[in-house]
This record gives structure tokens, C-alpha cells and sequence, in this order.
């Protein structure tokens, strides 16, 4: 059996150690590499049909309208099943206190039973808000292990902390 990360992530306008940045790969992605680098993993990037605005402001105001109206925002593909896998590695963003919703959409459709599932976050002060009980609802049956919580300036000095975390 293996390991699988399901991600989403996002480039563009970003806050970047307390200052808008433009970044060419999202925090999330860069942590979901270092996770395959040292697992082996299989990556799954969740992506929505229609793409976030690349300013900050504008992205996280459509984050905040999908979040009040519980959206499930179609994606681009959908991964049909985890049954090969052994470890779910799920990271994100913190959007508004949890995950961005094109996550749920995800997540809501696949079978946790037996799985265990390992999330990380990235953030910029905010750690895992409410993401953590949303999880545990969304990811029934799969029993969710200590998390990962890394501000998105530190991610590319977090190779160190993520091979801890892995091998815990």
C-alpha cells in the first residue's frame, strides 16, 4: 500500500510573510513536493473549473462568498477512490478559518474507512482554525493523525519539519 496526497494550492497574489507577493507555486504545493520527495507518494491536485482571481483581495472575497453559501466549486477532475492507499496525506490553504470548499468537494466523495489521514496546512498566522473538525466530518472512517501547521513563509525551509512529521 501507499501514500497519496490530496492538495489544492494556489500561485498567484499571495500574503507571503506578512506582505502581498506574487509566487509562482502555491505554499501548499511546495509542502505536498517535500511530502512525495520523501514518501514516494502519489500527488492529487484538487483544481477548480473556474480559476481563483490572481489578486489576493479578490480571491479571498470569492473564498469568503463560496464559505457562506457552504459552495462545492467544480473541479477539473475528480479522484474517484483512495481504496490503493494506505496514508491520506490532505493539505490546504487556511481559507477563512478551514479548508477552501473545492477541497470538500473532493473529499466528500471518496471512502475514509480504514485510512489514516494526515493533514497539513499552510498560513499565515492562522494554523488549522476550524479544519481539523471539518475533517473528522468529512473524512468518515479515516482516523485523523497529528497535523501539520506551517506559515507560508516558512515553506521552503520546512523540509526538515515536514521528514519529522512524515515519519512520525
Amino acid at each position: 500500500m501507499s501514500d497519496l496526497v490530496i492538495y489544492f494550492s494556489r500561485s498567484g497574489e499571495n500574503y507571503f510573510g506578512g506582505e502581498l507577493k506574487n509566487i509562482e507555486k502555491g505554499n501548499t504545493e511546495v509542502i505536498a513536493e517535500y511530502i512525495q520527495e520523501l514518501t514516494g507518494a502519489d500527488l492529487f491536485k484538487v483544481e477548480t473549473v473556474i480559476d481563483y482571481p490572481q489578486d489576493y483581495m479578490e480571491c479571498i472575497d470569492v473564498a469568503k462568498k463560496e464559505q457562506q453559501v457552504a459552495a462545492r466549486p467544480k473541479i477539473k477532475e475528480t479522484l474517484e477512490s483512495i481504496d490503493a492507499y494506505e496514508t491520506i496525506y490532505i493539505g490546504f490553504p487556511n481559507w477563512w478559518g478551514t479548508l477552501p470548499m473545492a477541497m470538500f468537494t473532493q473529499l466528500e466523495q471518496l471512502d475514509f474507512t480504514g485510512k489514516a489521514v494526515k493533514p497539513f496546512v499552510t498560513h499565515e498566522g492562522s494554523g488549522f482554525g476550524s479544519a481539523i473538525k471539518d475533517l473528522k466530518k468529512y473524512c468518515k472512517g479515516g482516523e485523523i493523525k497529528q497535523g501539520l501547521s506551517i506559515p507560508g513563509a516558512n515553506v521552503y525551509d520546512a523540509k526538515d519539519t515536514v521528514r519529522a512529521w512524515v515519519e512520525e
